[in-house]
């Protein structure tokens, strides 16, 4: 699964990178340290328009009753995303590119986890696959944005850490994912098959990461560096 990432770019830095046409955010807090249910950016398509907005980190299904589904979704198994009831409608009709500096997979150890930091190597962003959904709650008519990132199998670089990660797709097929008259699932699917796991680079960081409120600059530094090691 993907449970921590880092999104801590300015917003034109995300906004250039991704062509976006509109921008309907205000800034975001830089996160060294992104955690389920935080407000992140995404990048979805609107009556043609690429738009960058915030939404919530946590997928909450349009039929739920409340938004407690939200820290159960905020990941979407890439080989059940399109036929599993919390997540086929919008697979078919509302997907997003999540953008990412770079994220957390923990490796179990002999005592513990070992947290690593996983980034492209040039340190551009990079693009999660991504759904969104609109939910409205029913008692108070607050409507609420939330996304979650796909996950697939590791390739050979994060294998040796944990058994999935996030699923993230080339700048020549971004457009292709973001149609809003693409609905052929089949189609969408061999689309994530052209997933682009390359050019990636990882190394161990300190267990600050470990904690939620630990939203540091210093969860990224390698280790060996001379990082204070929390645990």
């Amino acid at each position: 699964m993907c449970g921590r990432f880092v999104q801590a770019q300015p917003l034109d830095v995300y906004a250039s990178a991704f062509g976006v046409d509109i921008v309907k955010t205000e800034s975001l807090k830089p996160s060294y340290n992104v955690a389920p249910t935080d407000p992140v950016y995404a990048v979805a398509e609107y009556h043609g328009d690429r738009i960058l907005g915030s939404f919530r980190w946590g997928l909450v299904p349009w039929f739920s009753k409340d938004r407690k589904a939200a820290a159960r979704h905020i990941n979407a198994r890439v080989e059940t995303a399109a036929v599993k009831p919390s997540f086929r409608d919008s697979f078919a009709k509302r997907r997003c590119l999540i953008p990412a500096d770079g994220f957390f997979e923990w490796e179990p150890k002999d005592k513990g986890k070992l947290p690593h930091y996983i980034y492209p190597a040039d340190h551009e962003p990079m693009a999660f696959a991504g759904l969104w959904a609109s939910w409205k709650d029913p008692e108070s008519g607050e409507k609420l944005r939330t996304c979650t990132i796909l996950t697939g199998e590791p390739n050979d670089l994060v294998q040796p850490i944990h058994d999935r990660m996030p699923v993230m797709l080339p700048r020549d097929v971004w457009s292709d994912w973001l149609d809003e008259d693409s609905v052929d699932t089949d189609q969408l699917t061999v689309l994530l098959a052209t997933r682009s796991a390359v050019g990636l680079a990882e190394h161990a960081v300190s267990t600050l990461v470990n904690k939620v409120a630990n939203n540091l600059p210093e969860n990224i530094v390698p280790l060996e560096t001379g990082a204070v090691d929390a645990s």
